[in-house]
Parts: C-alpha cells; structure tokens; sequence
C-alpha cells in the first residue's frame, strides 16, 4: 500500500505492477480515500476504522462507472457518516439482508398454500401484476406513492374490485412479513393507501322466462352437462365449485341432502334437495366418483365459461355471470318468503349480513306490497 496526493490524472494513468496482483493507493489529502489498481480493473474504495476499532472498507464505484470527483465526493460523505458513529459496512449488509419483494411474494404464495383453498388467486396476484412492478425492489424500497400509482394505472383496465384484491393481497404479504419479524418490514406501506369507493353489488333476480331460455339454452350445449349444472345451482344456492367438485358419496338419496365437505367459510354443510333438483341428480350417468363428471376425463371441469358464455348469449343473457345463479337461488327463496335467516344456512353464509347482499325485491314483490298498503288505507273509496 503506497500514500500519496490522489488526481484524477494519477487515477487515470496508474496501472497494477506487473509482479503483484494489485496495489492500493491511499489519498494523503482525504482521510481514508483510496484507489485499488488490478490488472484489469481499477476500483475507487474508503478505507475506514469500525466503532468497534476494526479496520473496514466500503466500495464507491469502478473507475470506469463514476468519475474521480464522484468517488471523492461519496468518500467525504460516507466519512461524515462514520465521524457521527455510523458505520456503512454495516449498513450495507442490513440492506442485504432485506429481502426483495419478489422474494416475500414466494414466501406469502408459500404461505397461503398451506392455510388457504384459494390460494391461487394470491399466486396469480403476485405473478402477474406484483411481480413483475415491485419485484426487483427490497421491500423497505416499495412506497406508498408508488403502490397508489400502479393501482390507479391498473384501474383504467381493471374492474375496481379486482384491483383491490391486489390491494388486499399486497397488504398481506407486508403483515406477514411483520408476522415473521423480516428486516426491513417494520413499515407496511399498503397501509396508508386509501382504499376506493366503489359498488361490486350486483343484483340478479332472474324470471321464470329468463330460466327456461337459460334451460333451454343450456340444453343445446356441446356439453352435455352444462343444464344438469346450471339446475343443480339454481336449485341449491351453491358455489360453482362446490357443484364442480360434488362426489355421489356425498348425496344421502334417502334423506334427500347433500354434503358439501369443503366450503370457502371452511365449515362443511348439509343442503336440502328439492324434488326438481334430486330428479336431476337421478338422471346423470354415473360415469365415476365425481357428481358432474368431464366425460372425457371423468375428472371435475376445468372450467366451462365457454359453454356458459355460448348459452347465455342463445338465451339473450348476456352479462349473467355464472355465480349470478346463486343470487338468484337465494333471492327466489326471499322473494317467496323465506327468512334471511334460513336462505343464509341454505346458502352456508356465517352471518346475516352476507346473506342481506343477495336479497334483492322482485317487482312483482314490490308491486304486492304497495297494493296491500293501499287496501290497508282503504285507498280505494270511501265505504
């Protein structure tokens, strides 16, 4: 190691002695500046002593990616730091420590694996919109601002609900990520992001014209099963998924109920059967152990929107969603007088507030009432 007044010019023309494999230059005119020289690199570096006595360095560029004045600037700066009790080595390695957010996504999609049914939506949350913005961030570098943004941006293509759900997602991994004590999370900043205003509510109350073209349509579908589905959750209030994944194990045909073992509130309940809906079951073919068997596969569906969307297009239904069958099983129930109370354990709702969501007044309901008020008033004449 040789002292002497670093220049750029120096910095610039000085090259490694050919009989060692580098040399270190240490600047006599700024404590601790210093220049490493190799045979095929030159690397500006600040030579400092820990608050523990322990000599250090800390790299500031190659000379080929800052400047001379840049490098000295950076040593000033960094010496000021340690002069105050800093001690950027150790900094450096706090901020390695840090994970990416691309790496708390795999640990959050990780997570949810093991403690939720639907942890697929969280791993296509991260994979193709979290990813691929914040990923290659720490993330104690991921702000608020920049999370409000993207999520505005995203609402220009986006339903508004689905772009909370990546809100909601995000905030997740931040809480877990606290949960599990990881450096750099003691700031969650998807707390701070404000949450939209918005109205998903969708109201569904499907007419008994409306349900005959939907049968028929469904009839004439290149699947064979898509009517025998469609009857199965107009009849029963279900999930799409709990009638895609129903067993024959799981209906009692003597008392006329069916099991549902795995519900998205996590508790498994009993459905009653209707005579309309037990006629239905009794007439599918019992191909294997699943209910509404893919007769191709003998497996579950996949999914069936191409045959839904073909059906409801034939029917003049064009924007029924399929998970509008179960506000309208749960809305004809209430329409028809049944309490909130048991159209919610029809429906396997925890609470009566979910089942509030789905009950909307039919016209002729509506139309019902105001005549039984007006009768009540005596509106019609004076007797």
């Amino acid at each position: 190691m040789a002292k002497l007044k670093l220049t750029s010019a120096f910095c610039r023309e000085v090259t490694c002695p050919p009989h060692k494999r580098k040399e270190v230059y240490r600047c006599t005119e700024q404590t601790g500046f210093g220049i490493e020289i190799r045979a095929t690199s030159k690397t500006y570096w600040l030579y400092y002593t820990t608050p523990h006595g322990n000599a250090a360095q800390i790299k500031l560029g190659g000379h080929s990616d800052i400047t001379f004045d840049q490098a000295k600037r950076a040593a000033k700066e960094l010496r000021s730091k340690i002069v105050l009790g800093g001690n950027p080595a150790e900094e450096k390695a706090n901020r390695k420590a840090v994970a990416s957010f691309k790496e708390l996504a795999g640990m959050h999609v990780e997570h949810a694996e093991g403690h939720l049914r639907s942890h697929a939506c969280v791993e296509l949350a991260h994979r193709r919109y979290l990813i691929p913005k914040f990923g290659k961030l720490r993330i104690d570098q991921v702000t608020t601002q920049a999370i409000e943004n993207y999520l505005a941006e995203l609402r220009q293509r986006l339903a508004p609900a689905s772009v909370d759900r990546l809100r909601l997602v995000m905030h997740r991994s931040y809480k877990l990520a606290q949960g599990w004590g990881l450096p750099g999370s003691d700031r969650n900043p998807v707390s701070a992001v404000a949450r939209p205003r918005y109205d998903n509510k969708r109201t569904c109350l499907l007419t008994p014209a409306e349900v005959n073209r939907l049968l028929g349509a469904s009839g004439r579908s290149a699947n064979p099963l898509l009517k025998p589905i469609v009857q199965i959750l107009l009849g029963t209030a279900a999930r799409r998924g709990e009638a895609l994944n129903a067993k024959w194990e799981h209906i009692d045909f003597d008392r006329e109920e069916w099991l549902i073992p795995h519900t998205k509130n996590g508790h498994p309940r009993r459905v009653p059967l209707s005579k309309a809906v037990m006629a239905t079951i009794k007439a599918l073919p019992r191909t294997s152990d699943w209910l509404l068997a893919n007769p191709a596969t003998g497996k579950p569906f996949d999914n069936i929107k191409r045959a839904w969307r073909t059906a409801c297009i034939e029917a003049r239904l064009p924007d029924l969603h399929i998970h509008d069958l179960r506000h309208a099983a749960i809305g004809a129930m209430i329409n028809n007088g049944v309490s909130l109370h048991v159209a919610g354990k029809v429906a396997g709702h925890l609470r009566s507030e979910s089942t509030a969501r789905y009950a909307y007044v039919s016209d002729s309901s509506l139309a019902a009432a105001v005549e039984a008020g007006a009768d009540n008033l005596m509106l019609g004449g004076a007797r």
